[in-house]
């Protein structure tokens, strides 16, 4: 079943897809369970074990204050940041949750057990919850795999998704299939992911919930950009799209193409600091490189004949086209930074942006490729080492950094006819190798890299 644009793009909290989205969405999936099986009013209580990188970064990602929300009922789709605030206030008061919403049961994230060292086989993102009766019987038990993006799994269970369930002959699983489709029908890339996206869904709905997403990304970039102060934890980060706003503003009143390096910088920036901070954020494809695709578009919409003349239907395009993009590292690779590293969700995230990006300037399906292909060769082997755990350093600046990549990839692809030497699915195959073959240090512990060569105080829980 196909990857829709919908798993790729969707809405959440911050500041992970992999460690805060999943876990609330595995609890979530956990309490609906045990309503469906009518339990819930015979919980007496609730275990909850976090193996690997979910026990390792945990603290820093927000992972257990989640896992809290989700069992209440929350869902990362709906919550509002500034309610959630509150009640893990006053869960961390009384030191209890309320199941469902339903029933009072004693639970903290203190009562939670980490186990860094210990990497289940089936991915190194993996919770364990159980229901326990008065008597101490295991009324329900389920393990989960968080797999990134905010994709969740059990041992037995196919990722939850919106599948766009094209037919055979529609769908692609490849680069390959996907260029043999558009050369066949003489559509664009962005045509190809419509197509497939239309089986279950009107072309007006798929249009009008993109156009969401992009109000999305641009509420987040706005919340950034009017935020001053420090990020949370202990790495005391100061956010700095206020300021740079504000100077950039003055600067540029005209919003001269001479600044465009700098706003998408400054999109970039103002993105993920919203997402450290625990913001509302779009998923794109994860939420540690949720600035990368709002930045690239940001350009595509203000600095590209396309985008001047019809926004709307440029947002759409270049969404699909990066949404067709991801589906395929998705599928042939992974988005998980604990599963293959930073490679695979900045990486990921400039590639689909590279491509996204050469439709809107007007390139070929081929060139579109290229552009893809160009972004994640020069992303090959970046590490997932977070100081001190949270999604802050590098992780910011590498989503500034990664949007110029992309615009650069695009640019450099349609200055060529769309041929080149390495193509779209041996990169992901290659990236995918990489990460299989890169030491679990590098992916999402904080055991390695930067967060070992830069000293930083106890993280805050």
């Amino acid at each position: 079943m196909a990857v829709s644009v919908f798993d790729l793009f969707s809405v959440g909290i911050g500041p992970s897809s992999s460690h805060t989205v999943g876990p609330m969405r595995a609890a979530g999936m956990f309490v609906d369970e045990l309503v469906g099986r009518d339990m819930v009013d015979h919980v007496a209580e609730i275990t909850v074990d976090l193996f690997g990188s979910l026990a390792a970064t945990g603290a820093g990602h927000g992972t257990m204050p989640a896992i809290l929300l989700g069992l209440e009922g929350y869902r990362p789709e709906t919550i509002e940041t500034d309610e959630m605030e509150r009640r893990l206030a006053t869960i961390r008061a009384d030191g209890k949750i309320q199941l469902a919403g339903r029933i009072v049961i004693a639970l903290t994230e203190s009562d939670m057990h980490l186990q860094p060292g210990r990497q289940l086989a089936q991915h190194p993102n993996a919770m364990t919850l159980a229901a326990l009766s008065a008597g101490g019987d295991v009324l329900y038990r389920e393990t989960y795999f968080s797999v990134g993006g905010g994709f969740v799994v059990t041992e037995t269970s196919p990722p939850r998704c919106e599948a766009a369930g094209a037919a055979a002959d529609d769908s692609f699983r490849s680069a390959a299939e996907l260029l043999a489709q558009t050369e066949r029908d003489g559509l664009s890339v962005s045509q190809a992911m419509m197509r497939q996206e239309c089986v279950n869904r009107s072309e007006a709905e798929v249009r009008e919930r993109l156009l969401h997403i992009r109000d999305v990304m641009v509420a987040c970039q706005a919340n950034g950009m009017a935020r001053g102060g420090y990020l949370p934890g202990n790495l005391q980060v100061r956010r700095r799209a206020q300021d740079w706003f504000v100077r950039l503003d003055a600067e540029d009143p005209q919003r001269d193409p001479a600044f465009a390096e700098d706003w998408v910088n400054l999109v970039a920036l103002a993105v993920n600091e919203e997402n450290a901070s625990g913001g509302r954020i779009v998923t794109a494809p994860t939420n540690g490189a949720a600035g990368i695709i709002p930045a690239v578009l940001h350009y595509a919409l203000r600095y590209t004949p396309a985008g001047i003349a019809d926004p709307d239907d440029t947002t759409v395009r270049f969404l699909l086209t990066a949404g067709a993009i991801g589906s395929l590292y998705k599928e042939r690779a992974s988005i998980s930074g604990a599963e293959v590293g930073c490679q695979g969700e900045v990486g990921s995230a400039a590639s689909m942006a590279a491509g996204g990006l050469a439709e809107i300037l007007g390139g070929t399906p081929q060139q579109v490729e290229n552009a893809a292909e160009i972004a994640m060769e020069h992303s090959l082997g970046l590490t997932c080492d977070p100081i001190g755990g949270l999604v802050q350093i590098p992780c910011i600046e590498r989503n500034a950094i990664s949007a110029g990549k992309a615009i650069n990839a695009a640019r450099m692809a349609l200055r060529g006819d769309g041929t080149h030497r390495v193509s779209l699915d041996q990169v992901i195959e290659t990236m995918r190798a990489t990460g299989m073959d890169m030491s679990a240090k590098y992916k999402e512990t904080s055991m390695g890299g930067l967060a070992v060569n830069v000293s930083v105080n106890v993280v805050e829980c």
